[in-house]
C-alpha cells in the first residue's frame, strides 16, 4: 500500500524497501477547461543538488533538452506535449546506486512552457501529483497529491529525494514560483540566457 503524503511530510523510501535501487518518479496533472488560446505543455525536470542546494555543473539539470545524466543515475523519459490521458504525464528514472556521493538531493519540478505568452499558470492546472514506484516490481511506494494551492505561479517544486545517512527519503514540497523555468534555474544555480 503506497504512502499518501501531505505537504511538508517526509518519508523514507529505502527503509521499508531493502535493496531498492531503481525507482521511477511519475508526475501528472490535468488542465482546467479554460480557453487560454493555446494548448498547455507542462515540463518536468530534475535538479541534482549538492549540500549547497545548487547544481555543481550544467549536466546536473535533467530536462527535455538533457534527458540523461552522464553517470546514468537519472534519466528523463521524454517530453509529453499535451498531458492528455490518465496516469503519469512524464517520468524520470532514478538509479539510486549510481547517484554520485556529491549529490545529496534531487528536486523534481514542473514548469509551464511559454506560460507568459499563452497567459497560463498553475491556477489552471488540476490534480497535480508526484509518485514514486519501484521500477522492478511496479509497486507504488508513495504518492503526493498537490491540491489546488496555486494561482498565478508558472513553476512548481513538487518534491525532492534526499540522502539521510544511508537512507533515501522523500520530502513533499508543493511550492510554486513565478518566473517559470528561468526562476527555478536561477534558484538552483543554472545559468539562463
Amino acid at each position: 500500500m503506497p504512502i499518501s503524503l501531505q505537504k511538508g511530510q517526509k518519508v523514507s523510501i529505502s527503509k521499508g524497501n531493502p535493496g531498492l535501487t531503481n525507482v521511477v518518479v511519475g508526475l501528472g496533472w490535468d488542465v482546467n477547461k479554460f480557453d487560454t488560446g493555446g494548448a498547455f505543455d507542462l515540463d518536468t525536470a530534475a535538479f541534482l543538488l549538492t549540500d549547497s542546494g545548487r547544481v555543481s555543473t550544467q549536466d546536473d539539470f535533467i530536462f527535455f533538452g538533457n534527458l540523461k545524466h552522464p553517470t546514468g543515475c537519472v534519466q528523463h523519459l521524454g517530453d509529453n506535449l499535451t498531458g492528455a490521458g490518465d496516469g503519469d504525464d512524464e517520468q524520470i528514472k532514478i538509479n539510486l546506486s549510481l547517484v554520485p556521493s556529491s549529490i545529496t538531493k534531487i528536486a523534481f519540478t514542473v514548469t509551464i512552457y511559454d506560460a507568459e505568452v499563452r497567459s497560463q499558470n498553475f491556477g489552471q492546472v488540476n490534480n497535480a501529483f508526484i509518485r514514486i514506484y519501484n521500477e522492478v516490481t511496479g509497486e507504488e511506494i508513495l504518492r503526493y497529491d498537490l491540491g489546488e494551492d496555486f494561482s498565478i505561479e508558472t513553476a512548481a517544486v513538487f518534491g525532492e529525494l534526499y540522502k539521510y545517512g544511508d537512507e533515501w527519503k522523500f520530502n513533499a514540497i508543493g511550492s510554486g514560483y513565478q518566473g517559470g523555468l528561468a526562476a527555478l534555474c536561477n534558484n538552483y544555480g543554472i545559468e539562463v540566457e
